[in-house]
């Protein structure tokens, strides 16, 4: 069929295409009648004749005055696998008498126009890759200068690796990552698995490899030691590392600065420049570069970004994009700008909008992330090179297990209703003014509008009080102070009443309760989180979801749902802050009554743990976006009538809630237009009632739909200032929240969940079986088991029985054990609220033997069996003075905690304060020896 006239073919237009792909990525293309060979570094000519038999190449690529490659064109459509036969006979039929940097022709290109491929035939074994354009000359240059001498074995010297920049390593990147030298890093499992098996991928040529890691378990300590292996050994010349959320990247920066090379003691901030992107301008000398996937998305589109957008999840604005704005070619950040990008939790930044950003780098993709979906194996094509689970996590000692400790109410499952007659009060979002309403009707709301439409207070402080009361008895037994807590809310308001409830209920100051939003004011959101993770104050944090991925706050003991959730992933992230272990002594210095950190309790208000949930956060129905999420998609580029609909009724409704003198703001920010004027700009443009400009964006969105595409963008444009984004937002905030300060809620129920008590069982059986093998072979259980010999039972018999419990797989304590058995009887188990000591192993034995009926703290065992040892030397006549029954009650109490006492500890506190050794000689005599003995044997039994 003939085109009709004007219009161009498939084959003509890609080469248009493919000429504009060349010269944005600087290449000077020319016709070969008019070639200049000069005129620029490198010079595409199209239709050059090859020797007989060789045909004719679409383009042969000069860099320098030496040719270095070829491309083959074909139509959009054309599948290109079959191509690269085609593409290698031109490569080997340059005429002799033409200068090349070597032959046959080592760079090999096929394209569409619309899809590349390109082979790099200086690799090891050349295989041919897709890529989002042209590489530039210069690129092409480094790779040939860099590559040894034609005929000879590549080699890597560790000479030039060592000391020399990258692109004068010997040999492609590919050849280098052939002989790396063997990891002699100190890590933790499962890090150094992860490397070996993440460096053979990248050594087998596979363009994409996904790492699953349980969160807490060191991901990023992964990905920098690789970074660092592939920079030092590899001569990788850039690594992107990319985050969602900016204050992850603040962190991240921090972590690759300070990490010490075990190959000659620099800090990696010290031997190579890493730069966290806050602008557009990209450091050439950073060899690696952290950034946020917004961030790296709107330079890619030539976009400035507000600081405040990268401090939100991708995946809020994700997804409402149904068809996803396409990037283009940016000549200011070439295809080859980065050898390596990994995407931390890559199950939220792989999808939809933004895995055009992954795609558009010629670089190998590496993805981290605690909790992958099918999209996510799909998308690093199922080569998983590392699973490693959190019970794995756990079984190792990297992440510490969990308890859910449920919280149910009447208003938080059936939510309420007022009756008419009552007053409620109505809560001005922006200016928080209350004012009274008189209902002339019933009102009723369900659970889903709580805090969002509707804030119940006595909801927030029946759940607040149940934690209060519940908190040293039932969920952290034996403390008396607040474990540093994490408390999730559904917005700022709503995290702005937990705040001053939680401070009410627990009677204490503002340092007590913070709220760390986006909206903080005075202390920075990063101060505030410094000051959770090291100080003392806060003991609790409310936020939204700025602390819900990735921030390493590890004194975390309870997590609190006060929000519910609806992605598996993000749900597994929020509950990841509790997850981390923390050193004993760094957890006592923020929470001095703790212990050491076993577990960690989410504390669930609203049944997050017991809904299912999805691998993605769908947004169905738009009414459901916020309008802050909606602006956010059309500044990104998002013109979907669904979206573009959505916003033009917001508008619409705020023309009607707004004053006069709000509606004048508006004109003036937008440049003239007012509210109506922007929403019928919108509605007009999905009518196709509004032509965009011959200037706007009509080339870029061409094909089907392209025109109704170019004039939603013309009609949203004003959108794109923050500014006006801004100010909308704030006049949507005057829209008025319902306080119900009528409804008194009640607790229905507070407990641990069926799982809780399902590990509880586990872990009884699981010691109870342990003591049962090991009864003949850890001397402790030896004398337990055979308590009638009256043999001595130390304190280092029990200390080796303990630590044999604690070590995996079985990572028992005697505090985790008493909880276990108070969970399943709670009526044969004392002293549960108590601080745990190490001789509690004793009565843990005793009673899983079933030597005992209960289980009993053993000091106060230990006090009984010292008042029945007083007794009898009463009945034999004998008493003791004030000054010895005191030195009596000491020896039993050091008895309780250390098994026995031996003439040595009376040097030690609390005996030397009264005049030690010397004095207990003093006060017995010659019967010291024989009173000692008897304690020691009587007490224990």
């Amino acid at each position: 069929m003939t085109p009709p006239r004007g219009a161009l073919t498939p084959e003509q237009a890609a080469r248009q295409t493919i000429d504009t792909l060349l010269g944005a990525a600087g290449w000077a293309v020319q016709n070969l009648a008019e070639v200049n060979l000069h005129a620029a570094r490198g010079v595409a000519i199209r239709e050059f004749p090859l020797v007989e038999g060789h045909g004719t190449a679409d383009y042969l690529l000069y860099v320098d005055g030496r040719a270095c490659g070829v491309i083959e064109a074909k139509k959009q459509g054309a599948t290109l696998t079959g191509v690269e036969t085609q593409s290698g006979r031109y490569a080997q039929g340059l005429p002799a008498s033409l200068p090349a940097w070597r032959r046959p022709l080592p760079f090999l290109y096929e394209s569409t126009g619309v899809e590349t491929h390109y082979t790099n035939g200086l690799d090891p074994e050349p295989r041919a890759r897709s890529v989002f354009a042209f590489h530039r000359p210069e690129t092409l240059a480094a790779w040939l200068i860099a590559a040894p001498a034609q005929g000879a074995t590549p080699a890597v010297r560790a000479d030039v690796i060592a000391d020399a920049p990258a692109n004068t390593a010997a040999g492609t990147f590919l050849a280098r990552m052939q002989q790396l030298p063997s990891l002699i890093d100190d890590l933790w499992p499962p890090k150094p698995q992860a490397i070996a098996k993440l460096e053979q991928s990248l050594r087998e040529n596979r363009p994409r490899a996904l790492v699953q890691m349980a969160t807490g378990s060191g991901k990023t300590l992964l990905a920098i030691v690789l970074s660092y292996r592939l920079i030092k050994f590899a001569g990788a010349r850039r690594v992107l590392f990319l985050v969602d959320r900016g204050n992850l990247g603040r962190q991240t920066k921090k972590e690759f600065d300070q990490y010490v090379s075990p190959y000659n003691n620099y800090k990696f901030g010290e031997e190579y420049i890493v730069q966290h992107l806050t602008s557009s301008q990209l450091d050439t000398s950073a060899r690696v570069v952290i950034c946020t996937i917004q961030r790296m998305y709107s330079m890619l589109k030539g976009r400035e970004l507000p600081d405040e957008d990268e401090e939100h999840s991708t995946e809020d604005a994700e997804g409402l994009f149904k068809d996803t704005p396409p990037l283009e070619y940016n000549p200011a950040f070439p295809i080859e700008t980065f050898d390596i990008v990994i995407t931390d939790e890559a199950h939220r930044s792989i999808y939809h909008l933004w895995r055009q950003v992954l795609e558009y780098f010629d670089a190998y993709l590496i993805g981290l992330t605690a909790t992958p979906s099918k999209q996510t194996f799909g998308f690093f094509n199922q080569n998983l090179v590392m699973e490693y689970g959190h019970s794995q996590a756990v079984a190792d000692g990297v992440n510490v297990n969990y308890d859910v400790y449920r919280i149910r109410t009447n208003v938080s499952e059936q939510g309420s209703t007022v009756e008419a007659g009552y007053y409620v009060q109505l809560l001005d979002r922006q200016t928080r003014r209350r004012s009274d309403w008189q209902l002339d009707e019933d009102f009723a709301y369900d659970p889903a509008e709580l805090d969002r439409a509707v804030q119940t207070p006595d909801q927030i402080r029946t759940v607040v009080r149940t934690f209060r009361d519940r908190l040293f008895g039932e969920i952290f037994p034996g403390r008396t102070e607040v474990p540093k807590t994490l408390v999730f809310a559904k917005d700022d308001n709503h995290a702005e009443a937990i705040v001053q409830i939680l401070r009410e209920e627990f009677g204490k100051g503002n340092e007590f309760a913070q709220k760390i939003t986006y909206r903080t004011t005075g202390a920075t959101p990063e101060s505030l989180i410094r000051a959770f993770r090291t100080s003392y104050h806060p003991r609790i944090a409310v936020t939204v979801d700025m602390i819900a991925t990735g921030t390493d706050i590890k004194p975390v003991e309870i997590v609190m749902f006060m929000r519910s959730v609806k992605s598996r992933s993000f749900f597994e992230q929020m509950k990841g802050r509790g997850v981390r272990v923390i050193n004993p002594a760094d957890l006592q210095a923020v929470t001095p009554d703790a212990r050491s950190k076993d577990h960690f309790v989410i504390v669930d208000a609203v049944g997050v743990c017991e809904r299912d949930k999805t691998d993605s956060r769908p947004m169905d129905q738009k009414k459901s976006v916020p309008l802050d999420k909606l602006l956010q998609a059309v500044a990104l580029g998002n013109v979907e009538p669904e979206v573009i609909s959505s916003v033009a009724a917001r508008l619409a409704r705020l023309d009607r809630d707004i004053d006069d003198a709000d509606k004048a703001r508006v004109v003036a920010a937008s440049g003239g237009y007012g509210l109506k004027d922007l929403s019928r700009r919108l509605v007009d443009a999905l009518h196709g009632d509004f032509s965009a400009p011959a200037s706007a964006t009509a080339p870029q969105l061409a094909g089907e739909g392209g025109e109704l595409r170019a004039a939603l963008t013309e009609a949203a444009k004003p959108l794109s200032d923050p500014a006006l984004r801004e100010l909308l937002l704030r006049l949507r905030q005057q829209a008025d929240m319902v306080v119900d300060t009528v409804t008194a809620d009640h607790l229905i129920e507070a407990g641990f969940s069926a799982a809780a008590s399902d590990r509880a069982r586990s872990m009884v059986e699981t010691f109870e079986s342990f003591i049962a093998q090991h009864r003949d072979e850890i001397t402790a259980l030896q004398i337990l088991y055979n308590r009638p010999t009256r043999a001595p039972l130390t304190f280092e018999a029990i200390k080796q029985l303990a630590d044999s419990l604690q070590a995996p797989p079985y990572l028992l304590d005697e505090s985790a054990l008493w909880q276990a058995y108070a969970a399943l009887d709670q009526s044969k188990v004392q002293g549960a609220s108590r601080q745990r000591i190490l001789t509690d192993l004793v009565s843990l034995v005793r009673y899983a033997m079933h030597q005992d009926n209960e289980l009993v703290p053993y000091p106060e065992r230990v006090a009984a069996n010292f008042k029945a040892w007083l007794g009898q030397q009463q009945a034999h006549g004998k008493s003791f003075g004030d000054e010895q029954q005191w030195w009596l009650e000491r020896i039993a109490e050091h008895i309780a905690a250390s098994l026995d006492i031996r003439l040595e500890d009376f040097d030690a506190a609390p005996f030397n304060q009264r005049g030690g050794l010397a004095r207990v000689h003093q006060l017995f005599g010659t019967q010291l020896p024989k009173v000692i003995e008897e304690l020691n044997r009587e007490l224990v039994a």
